[in-house]
């Protein structure tokens, strides 16, 4: 996915508006370029100059022109057309029980839904509403309508509304929003990017656990949605990808092959033996270092204080990188809290691998656990900043500088 990709933010007249200004925030760090078209309600609720100011860009309010009296009230260029063949994708949010109601049943009468109806482009909508008016049945109608138009509806979430009510119907958090724009638009571009056709990737991902007793482990805040992100955008850009995932919420990517595990010494055996079939490894999973060495089989009671003793796991990122085909590459995953290119930078020489990818885990609101990243690149020549993105945008650089690698070094191979 290009960086500044042009996308358009469609603003509607509800009181989670004022959230929009962090949704376009968002989407500007994950490099995208929005614009931004307001409808007259929600004028009611922020002014056009706050997006103006903040993207740089016209905020489209009308179809008319503002000289549309002395014209005859025309159209402003036909602008509705031109914005609708641009962008690369329409995002309405909030998107209100009206709009939705105008989009299900085909009512253009302001340049939102009359741009609606001209646009090819994948349209995203993030509802918020009343709780009532979330469950009613006409609305659930029309998002039904809209989902077999293939409309993609993030999900509202449930809590307190500013009405006063508690329940379903509040408006998705604004990097759940920027990471179903990122994803859609993966899989969107997957029709024209299949820059990694005839590769096989194998991806690791999740967090492992060593077990203690039958019900305690040795864990850690992964959440696999890295991993589970490069498999994703690997399959959207034409690769056959074999997930080896630790335990994990996340549902499985569509059309990936999912091998689940949970102890390094399964993820260890699952990765070598398919390592022989894959052209890539990217090994994204956060791996216990350490195992107890004598698991309890019975439950461990509470009797004052206990020393477990532990015992290191397999270095699996050496092993593959050891046992791997000349032409494989591999792509190694580090999260440090301290010194941390330095400490990425030993690591890269220490364990072999083409590219490495290091991540800052001392913060809270990248990293683990969390629908954003940032971090650094490194590879023998480069040290390549990965700035603050969603989890899909971050996999998606990741990927573009893999395919760079690879060519690369089919180029060296042949000279």
């Amino acid at each position: 996915m290009a960086e500044h990709t042009k996308v358009t933010v469609g603003v509607t007249g509800g009181v989670a508006a004022y959230k929009a200004v962090e949704v376009v925030r968002h989407l500007q760090d994950a490099g995208f370029d929005p614009h931004v078209v307001m409808t007259a309600s929600a004028e009611k609720f922020l002014q056009p100059l706050t997006f103006s100011a903040i993207t740089n860009h016209k905020v489209i309010t009308s179809l008319w022109s503002e000289d549309a009296g002395a014209m005859g009230g025309e159209l402003s260029g036909i602008e509705h057309i031109n914005e609708a063949q641009t962008t690369a994708a329409l995002i309405v949010v909030p998107a209100t029980a009206n709009i939705l109601a105008k989009f299900a049943h085909g009512i253009a009468d302001d340049f939102l839904t009359t741009m609606y109806l001209a646009t090819t482009a994948p349209v995203i909508v993030a509802p918020a509403m009343n709780v009532a008016m979330w469950q009613h049945p006409a609305t659930q109608a029309n998002l039904a309508t809209l989902r077999e138009r293939g409309v993609t509806i993030v999900e509202p979430g449930s809590g307190y509304l500013a009405c006063g009510m508690t329940g379903g119907g509040r408006l998705a958090e604004e990097s759940a929003i920027v990471a179903a724009v990122a994803e859609v638009l993966a899989k969107h571009s997957s029709h024209t990017t299949n820059d990694l056709a005839g590769e096989t990737l194998l991806v690791t991902a999740g967090g492992t656990r060593e077990p203690i007793d039958p019900v305690r482990f040795i864990g850690n805040r992964s959440s696999g949605r890295m991993g589970y992100a490069i498999a994703q955008q690997a399959r959207a850009r034409g690769a056959r990808v074999i997930l080896v995932s630790a335990p994990t919420s996340l549902p499985a990517p569509e059309g990936v092959e999912l091998l689940p595990v949970t102890t390094v010494e399964e993820m260890r055996e699952a990765a070598l033996k398919r390592l022989p079939e894959a052209s890539m490894v990217v090994m994204a999973a956060a791996v216990s270092d350490y195992r107890v060495s004598e698991v309890s089989q019975q439950k461990l009671k509470r009797n004052g204080p206990r020393t477990l003793t532990l015992e290191p796991t397999a270095d699996i990122l050496r092993e593959i990188v050891a046992a791997r085909k000349p032409e494989t590459l591999v792509v190694g995953f580090a999260a440090e809290t301290e010194n941390i290119l330095d400490n990425g930078r030993a690591k890269l020489t220490r364990k072999g691998v083409d590219a490495l990818v290091l991540n800052d885990v001392s913060g809270t609101t990248t990293g683990f656990d969390s629908e954003r990243n940032a971090g650094w690149l490194l590879t023998v020549e480069e040290t390549i900043e990965l700035p603050e993105s969603t989890k899909a945008v971050m996999a998606d650089r990741i990927l573009d500088k893999a395919v760079t690698l690879r060519s690369t070094r089919s180029h060296a191979a042949q000279s």
